[in-house]
């Protein structure tokens, strides 16, 4: 009997120690959370944005790790599922123990992981394009706010004499509240109801013949019209397909997107589509020495050189470098001491000027416009001169115009109206 409980004691200690030799092995790293579909819809653009995170924690680790500790890439495919997305992200940070998570492409996916963030106090950095109308204390905006793509791209267009106007987009929240702000500053300049149409369609449509002759008809009264794009994943390959059957050209009716880019065209024959636009806050083909490091690094790290690099690449590799820069300053991972210490932050992007974290959660960009190539590269035709700040919140909606973001003592409020003054909670 002493026998047995002498192996039963034996085999608990080892057990425990087992445990606690885990959890020290755990403590020796700083684990990073990489939330994309790998699977599904979404995955002709995400798959590329989990690359990249590997390849800058491996770049990071070469260079000695973050706070004398390496870095431990968990990657989870929420397969373009948006429920799923909030699973996954609970499954990161309480499961994972990750400090940090770059993840979510579309604003659904990242909507469904937000009370995920804000409930555990953890930090999403999200590195896509979006709709703005929001501000999380818990999530680092480092894509494109409108008023750093949507709003210069129209303006882009108006300047070409653009007078009718398709807002054409996949059917979630991204496309419909960024057309509602387009449609609001539209009708502010002067365009009439009936030059403005509008089109919604469901995630992978594959159908576009009809869409596609009613735009024709739509830009055939005489008047010059082009397509602002919000059409999200695999559905633009069949839609820019079917542009090139029917002949729309750029010269008839450009089509300028914002959420197209090298990426989503190198499964594509450009040939039909050189002319038309994309506005981003970088292209593979501006020329810089940052950019050139950054393809050869990538070209380095996949051993392809087809492989492309695009927008939301380098959202990333921002939000990385200040998450890395904001850590070491505060000497540690912890979430609230990460989130005082990021903010005005800045850190070299890829077209040769800094980045910078605002007040508010988003970052100063550069606002680009180019042109499809028949090598499935853009051509830059128009930037703006600087760098532009990031707005939480349009100046073209009621209900948002009269609200500001900023997450420093003693303000500490993303919504924050200026009218009232009174902070009317974390976030919408």
């Amino acid at each position: 009997m002493k026998t047995f409980k002498k192996t039963l004691l034996s085999a608990a200690c080892v057990l425990t120690l087992s445990a606690a030799a885990q959890a020290a092995l755990a403590e020796e790293t700083i684990k990073v959370g990489i939330l994309h579909s790998l699977s599904g819809t979404m995955a002709i653009s995400e798959t590329t944005l989990k690359d990249t995170m590997l390849m800058l924690i491996e770049e990071q680790n070469a260079k000695g790790g973050l706070l004398g500790k390496k870095l431990e890439a968990v990657v989870v495919d929420p397969a373009s599922n948006w429920p799923l997305f909030a699973e996954k992200a609970r499954e990161l940070v309480s499961k994972d123990k990750v400090d940090a998570v770059f993840g979510c492409w579309t604003s659904v996916s990242r909507k469904s992981v937000l009370p995920v963030f804000e409930e555990t106090n953890s930090l999403l950095f999200y590195p896509v394009q979006y709709e703005g109308e929001e501000s999380s204390k818990n999530v680092f905006y480092t894509g494109a706010a409108p008023n750093q793509q949507a709003i210069p791209a129209v303006d882009y267009l108006m300047a070409q004499g653009v007078e009718r106007w398709v807002l054409a987009g996949t059917d979630y929240v991204y496309p419909r509240t960024t057309n509602k702000i387009l449609e609001a500053y539209l009708k502010l300049k002067g365009v009439a109801a009936e030059d403005i149409m509008i089109n919604y369609t469901p995630f992978g449509h594959s159908d576009w013949q009809s869409i596609v002759s009613d735009i024709k008809k739509f830009g055939s009264t005489g008047k010059k019209a082009a397509v602002v794009s919000t059409i999200n994943g695999d559905a633009n390959v069949p839609f820019y397909k079917e542009l090139g059957s029917q002949g729309v050209a750029a010269s008839d009716i450009p089509v300028v997107a914002f959420s197209v880019g090298e990426e989503e065209l190198s499964g594509i024959d450009t040939g039909p589509l050189v002319g038309h636009l994309a506005a981003w806050n970088y292209f593979m083909s501006v020329d810089s020495e940052a950019n050139d490091e950054f393809i050869d690094a990538w070209h380095k790290y996949t051993k392809n050189e087809d492989r492309v690099t695009n927008d939301p690449m380098e959202a990333h590799y921002l939000g990385f470098n200040m998450w890395v820069k904001a850590v070491t300053k505060a000497g540690t991972t912890d979430p609230a001491a990460v989130q005082e210490a990021i903010i005005g932050v800045a850190v070299p992007n890829l077209t040769g000027g800094y980045a910078t974290m605002m007040p508010n959660h988003h970052i100063t960009k550069p606002v680009l416009i180019g042109e499809i190539q028949d090598d499935g590269q853009f051509a830059v035709v128009w930037n703006t001169a600087g760098t532009v700040a990031g707005d939480a919140w349009s100046d073209f909606l009621e209900g948002s115009k009269d609200l500001i973001s900023d997450w420093r003592a003693p303000l500490s409020c993303g919504n924050y109206n200026v009218k009232t003054a009174k902070c009317s909670g974390q976030n919408f």
